[in-house]
């Protein structure tokens, strides 16, 4: 859904930095979404499976007008007895929002197309005035949204959330009527594309909410420390905080505020335009790090809104051959996680997922956690806020995913800036990443460099950077990706031992890095079946994989200065097709 068309410049001098804000038909998205006036539409919903879409199309292969009653987005009651009725959803066929189908039930377990999910709610607005957002954590891949008969919109990408505004007409009181079409069909031209590894789980697979607003409210803000001179640590006895306010709908001479009531903070600053910008100083803080994971509340409100955010303040920068947090140098110990509960066979989706897994990490040691390979749910990134868990966090731009294609790109960027915008606040959030293992090329390095530039344009405040692979010369890794140039950090994945020569090839391995940046291995590791004991050269016992690590951490050990870190593949298990 996308507000009026705008073309806005804001220049924005703010304590020194001029900061350039451009708005052009810029996507919507309502963000701090848990502290919000929300209402819960998570629970059982009834469905159909359509894997000819027969409640989509006609059997001419058009698709259904709005008021052909055998759409499945009509309501499923005759009007009489000799009304042609095909389809209806039936309580004894429920599937659990937020979740996956392919878990629900065996019959689904493989299943990739169209399940039509259905529920009734009742809602009565609490002001007049307000208006009312339907609003989806994640629908995997594409939801085509249907309220009493007519559909509020379609969204595309399996990961990240969107909302579309409910009409004061179309609103009922009682018996209002959702329908939400979900389709997981993997194609060529989408993001991500036809082969990956990891299960394509379908469903509505986190939550949904209905959320009401005042007329004009607070659609996004973004509170960061100011970054001072490169390399230079923030002084926590007194610094500079910059960003902005971004309102939906404006009311000239009206006020935004922000509030930071431990440290004694409230500004009030003018509403000239929908962005508004804010900068203040605070001080006697104590910064937010992976050792001391300090939030503070910050209530940001304008008019009649008002929403509150846990929120550290830190920096995050390359200085060098290093990775600053908080200007000093920081060796990120790792592991990588998929969105999945494996013991269940299921799509993570929950606080309580979040603090499992997340535990999991923190019992390892580890500081940093590579969530892969999609935007994980918010709950994983708030969590790794309060646990002191640096992030990094990826869009599924993965393996032969069509470089040649505009459209294509679109989506890809259009999936980067719904991540970006949803967790910009986060401070556990230190890396974005614009994809996996992409096979270079001309044209694809200029895809990738495409989008690493659009997600400093987005969020000039963090690291970009991109899982690359290594390239083998004369028994020698060379890292020389050309997408290198543009990244922040040089991340690449690396299996020596398992993919090709034995663990021992560790020993004498030599790496040569063609560019004087931080490195970091985003993936390494060997498979192992949990239980199976043999001797160390036995593939997938956990012998071979302990002779596995010893040996790349030996090698580890040896790298250019430059080194700054890795993060393991994998956490705990996941499922994949291949």
């Amino acid at each position: 859904m996308l507000r009026k068309n705008l073309l806005v410049m804001v220049s924005l001098v703010a304590m020194g930095v001029l900061w350039h804000v451009k708005l052009k038909a810029e996507p919507m998205l309502i963000t701090n979404i848990y502290d919000r006036q929300i209402t819960s539409l998570n629970g059982e919903w009834s469905y159909i499976i359509d894997p000819y879409e027969t409640g989509f199309y006609n059997y001419r292969y058009q698709e259904r007008n709005e008021n052909d009653r055998e759409a499945y987005w009509s309501i499923d009651i005759p009007r009489d007895k000799s009304d042609r009725l095909e389809h209806g959803y039936n309580e004894k066929y429920t599937l659990n929002v937020p979740g996956d189908w392919n878990s629900q039930d065996r019959l689904l377990l493989y299943y990739e197309g169209s399940v039509w999910y259905k529920r009734s709610f009742d809602y009565v607005m609490s002001d007049p005035t307000s208006r009312l957002f339907l609003y989806f954590g994640a629908v995997n891949y594409q939801a085509d949204v249907y309220l009493n008969g007519k559909k509020l919109g379609r969204h595309k990408g399996g990961f990240t959330p969107f909302q579309f505004e409910i009409p004061g007409s179309l609103l009922k009181e009682n018996d209002n009527y959702l329908v939400v079409k979900v389709d997981n069909k993997r194609h060529k031209d989408e993001a991500p594309t036809l082969n990956t590894d990891w299960w394509n789980y379908g469903g509505i697979t986190r939550d949904v909410l209905l959320v009401e607003t005042p007329s004009t409210f607070i659609e996004d803000f973004y509170i960061s420390l100011k970054k001072g001179e490169k390399g230079s640590a923030p002084n926590a006895r007194k610094a500079a905080v910059e960003g902005w306010v971004k309102l939906n709908g404006v009311n000239l001479g009206e006020k935004v505020s922000v509030e930071i009531p431990e440290l004694k903070v409230k500004k009030e600053f003018n509403v000239a335009g929908p962005l508004v910008p804010v900068s203040f100083n605070i001080s006697n803080f104590q910064l937010w790090s992976d050792k001391n994971p300090k939030l503070y509340k910050v209530i940001v409100s304008s008019g009649a809104d008002k929403v509150t955010d846990q929120i550290g303040f830190r920096t995050i920068e390359v200085v060098g051959k290093n990775i600053l947090l908080n200007g000093k140098p920081v060796f990120l110990r790792g592991i990588c996680a998929h969105e999945e509960i494996a013991k269940e066979g299921r799509r993570a989706h929950s606080k309580e997922d979040a603090l499992y897994l997340l535990g999991l990490a923190k019992s390892l040691n580890a500081n940093f956690v590579r969530l892969a390979h999609y935007p994980h749910n918010e709950h994983m990134v708030r969590v790794a806020d309060s646990l002191g868990l640096l992030i990094w966090s990826e869009i599924p731009v993965y393996w032969t995913i069509d470089f040649t294609s505009d459209e294509v790109f679109e989506k890809a960027k259009g999936q980067l800036w719904e991540m970006i915008t949803r967790d910009r606040n986060r401070a556990s959030v230190i890396v974005w990443s614009v994809g996996n293992e992409t096979p270079v090329s001309p044209v694809r390095t200029r895809f990738m460099s495409r989008l690493v530039e659009a997600a400093r344009q987005i969020d000039p405040t963090r690291l970009v950077s991109a899982a690359l692979e290594v390239n083998h010369v004369d028994g020698v890794n060379v890292i020389d990706d050309p997408l290198g140039e543009y990244t922040d950090i040089v991340a690449v994945n690396e299996y020596l031992g398992w993919y090709g020569g034995s663990p021992a090839s560790c020993r004498t391995m030599q790496w040569k890095v063609k560019y004087d940046k931080p490195l970091f291995f985003s993936e390494t590791g060997a498979g192992a079946l949990s239980g199976f004991h043999a001797d160390s050269l036995t593939r997938w016992s956990e012998e071979y994989q302990e002779w596995y690590f010893k040996e790349q951490i030996a090698m580890m050990k040896r790298m250019p200065d430059n080194y700054v870190g890795l993060s393991p593949w994998i956490l705990v298990d996941f499922r994949s097709p291949r």
